[in-house]
């Protein structure tokens, strides 16, 4: 084995270890320590190197950035158990009920919405599910579609700021959450109106898979459902445009007076006021707010620090450079090179989370796309975009599963007619990958859906800067001019002026 050779051989130790199915943060940190430790005794960096790891891994924790993670995790934990889904999605479902496919539409509008305030992909698959499943089953949709539509909605989380893949990215690839947000805006957008599209032209070809509710059966009307929207709506825009604008995240906003950090304390904070508002706020709801929380983020926590064991071994063997010589190779350029990456990515979502992956992959692929000019704001945007995707393979995207669970338990409680079959959760979740890849085609091809919405930086015409120099012998502006009588004044006073003692005239 020579120093050559060791790079690609550990990166498909990584890619062998992490389908074995073994938590992957314990993975990474065995797989590098011992790669470690047999490069030194081969002698290839000296044991020193390794002697920095603890060093190295306590300055990646220092960072103040992912203090962000568990405030964001806290506000999305808290509005997910506190009952802003239900509300929502029984207002919406009435108000666009009665229309072919309203409550497809109403499941993707709360799920922009929900994506946008609470940030978690399982809390938000599981409240839709229980409030909107029965509904589209009692009223003959398709169950396809409202699997797959529940399903979709909930991952929209992962690309809605203030999304905790986005802070983990501007992290990984040392940018502005704020930047990183702005450009998330667009992706976000569009993929809500490519969802919706897809569900207009359902009610055209098939319109009996997504019947109109009828109005007898809605509870409210009128002003009534109209304010029962806007409770729900208002308060929830109003926290989001708080947080998001006050660290810059918001297209037209140019300055942050708040850290990441400190907007997600706000958020946190804005929750606690919006479950009271809601009369949810309870002991027992924080209780489970705050255990939730502290998983997540000491799961991401482990997860850095087996990343950082692995990566640093690997930059030692100089595995940066083979990456970069293997990508920065591909036919096509800069398209090749990303098409590469997302196909790859597409592929390592089935068995990796999007953590795992921003913090294994992003790493290597960082330096590779900035060296070949790639706007990395863009970049980030583009794999958070694939790695959606994640949630939805078909059999081991984690929405499928959650949707699974809960249809299970709602058959058993009575709450659905039939049983709901793994064969329609899996084949439903196809056409919206479908979309979902079709948002990254459009990216990549169209990259001003992420740019448009950052600030622009101005542009300088290096033909028409003009230098003024000014003529010697000019008095400053600020300064009366000088006559020619007062000139001569002065001169016949410096001869005037006596010698000074001791000195020759």
């Amino acid at each position: 084995m020579t120093l050559d050779n060791f790079p690609p051989v550990m990166f498909g130790g990584l890619i062998l270890i992490m389908l074995i199915g073994f938590p992957v943060a314990f993975s990474l940190a065995a797989l590098g320590l011992v790669c470690g430790f047999y490069s030194v005794s081969m002698g290839w960096f000296p044991a020193q190197f390794m002697a920095n790891l603890p060093l190295n891994v306590f300055g990646i924790l220092s960072n103040e950035l992912l203090l962000a993670i568990p405030f964001f995790t806290l506000m999305g934990a808290i509005l997910e158990k506190c009952g802003l889904a239900e509300d929502m999605l029984d207002s919406m479902g009435q108000l666009f009920g009665p229309v072919r496919g309203g409550l497809g539409y109403s499941v993707i509008i709360v799920g922009f919405i929900l994506g946008a305030i609470t940030g978690t992909v399982a809390g938000q698959v599981i409240a839709m599910a229980m409030i909107s499943l029965p509904v589209m089953m009692r009223y003959g949709y398709n169950m396809r579609y409202a699997t797959g539509v529940l399903a979709a909605s909930g991952t929209i989380t992962q690309l809605v700021p203030p999304s905790l893949v986005l802070v983990v990215m501007a992290d990984q690839l040392g940018r502005s959450v704020g930047d990183m947000y702005k450009g998330a805006w667009g992706p976000s957008i569009l993929q809500v109106l490519l969802f919706a599209l897809y569900t207009f032209i359902l009610t055209r070809l098939k319109p009996e898979h997504v019947p109109g509710v009828p109005r007898e059966a809605r509870t409210l009307d009128g002003w009534a459902l109209w304010k029962k929207c806007l409770r729900g709506i208002i308060p929830s825009a109003v926290l989001i445009f708080a947080v998001l604008g006050s660290m810059g995240g918001l297209p037209g906003i140019d300055h942050a007076i708040a850290t990441p950090t400190e907007a997600g304390a706000m958020g946190a904070f804005g929750a606690f006021l919006l479950a009271a508002l809601h009369r949810r706020l309870s002991w027992g709801l924080m209780q489970e707010a705050m255990a939730g929380t502290m998983r997540i983020t000491a799961m991401v926590v482990f997860i850095l620090i087996g990343s950082r064991v692995f990566s640093l071994v690997f930059q030692g063997v100089d595995g940066a450079r083979w990456v970069e010589h293997l990508l920065s190779h591909l036919p096509g350029g800069q398209i090749g090179f990303l098409l590469a990456v997302n196909v790859f990515i597409f592929f390592l979502a089935f068995f990796l989370d999007f953590f795992e992956i921003a913090f294994i992959i992003l790493p290597l692929l960082g330096p590779v796309a900035e060296k070949m000019g790639i706007d990395l704001i863009w970049f980030g945007v583009l794999l958070c975009v694939n790695m959606q995707t994640s949630f939805m393979h078909p059999p081991f995207g984690f929405a499928l599963f959650y949707l699974r669970g809960i249809s299970d338990t709602l058959y058993k409680n009575g709450a659905l007619p039939a049983p709901v079959e793994s064969k329609d959760i899996y084949l439903g979740s196809i056409p919206w990958i479908l979309l979902q890849l079709t948002l990254v085609v459009t990216v990549i091809f169209v990259p001003e859906v992420v740019t448009m919405m950052l600030d622009q930086a101005p542009t300088i015409d290096p033909d028409k800067v003009q230098i003024e120099m000014p003529v010697m012998g000019d008095a400053p502006s600020d300064l009366p001019p000088a006559t020619a009588q007062d000139e001569q004044k002065a001169i016949d006073d410096l001869f005037k002026t006596p010698p000074a003692e001791g000195t020759r005239p």
